[in-house]
């Protein structure tokens, strides 16, 4: 088992298992150019994952402290500065590293724009750990509908909700744009109006709606 924290200098460092880091994002998951930081780990086991290497343990890229992963991403330093760009946490669940991630943007500059993309399925904590520096939410709720989410990812939504209520409670809404997805076999456009409505009911007013695409299988002769 490796450490989750490693001593350089007298001074100890969260540490945190990766799947990738890639550069020079434009409009894609964040503000302005951001680099993608992904996580290995994820509590959800979704139907047609589009990251199973975070799943697996030998998906693991590279084992990074928050030293190590802020002199990586500095080169972009003048990128992040020039067009309020910074760094987008995703994965896999970031929330799950939320200690790594506060500490990192403790040790970061401050212009940098930090956004998370994220399903909310962990404990509160992990949410109220990086609210403080976390400049937009990505949140994908695969569907508000409790059967369609459990048959999807195998887990309750329950503190998918639950997040999502605390988020608006704090007047965090406007920063949170919510992925709405349409899932071939599991749910189709009235769930998926069904799913807005009760976000809008919460508060929030930014989505993404667009479709799963499901691999055709082989057919072996």
């Amino acid at each position: 088992i490796l450490p989750t924290k490693i001593m350089a200098e007298k001074q100890i460092y969260e540490m945190a298992p990766l799947i990738g880091i890639e550069r020079h994002r434009l409009a894609t998951d964040g503000v302005g150019v951001t680099t993608l930081v992904a996580f290995h780990g994820c509590p959800l086991r979704c139907k047609f994952c589009l990251n199973e290497q975070c799943l697996v343990p030998e998906g693991i890229w590279e084992y990074y402290t928050t030293k190590q992963l802020l002199e990586t991403v500095m080169v972009d330093n003048m990128y992040f500065l020039a067009t309020g760009g910074g760094i987008t946490f995703g994965g896999g669940e970031p929330l799950l590293r939320s200690n790594f991630i506060r500490e990192f943007c403790m040790l970061m500059p401050v212009e940098w724009h930090i956004t998370l993309e994220t399903s909310l399925n962990v404990p509160f904590k992990h949410l109220q750990a990086v609210m403080p520096f976390v400049g937009n939410y990505i949140v994908d709720i695969k569907d508000m509908d409790a059967v369609v989410y459990k048959a999807y990812t195998a887990q309750e939504n329950k503190q998918v909700k639950d997040n999502l209520r605390r988020l608006a409670e704090h007047g965090l809404a406007a920063r949170v744009m919510v992925r709405i997805p349409l899932i071939p076999d599991h749910n189709n456009d009235a769930f998926r109006s069904k799913s807005e409505r009760e976000l809008r009911d919460m508060g929030f007013g930014s989505f993404d709606k667009f479709d799963y695409i499901k691999k055709k299988e082989s057919n072996n002769i």
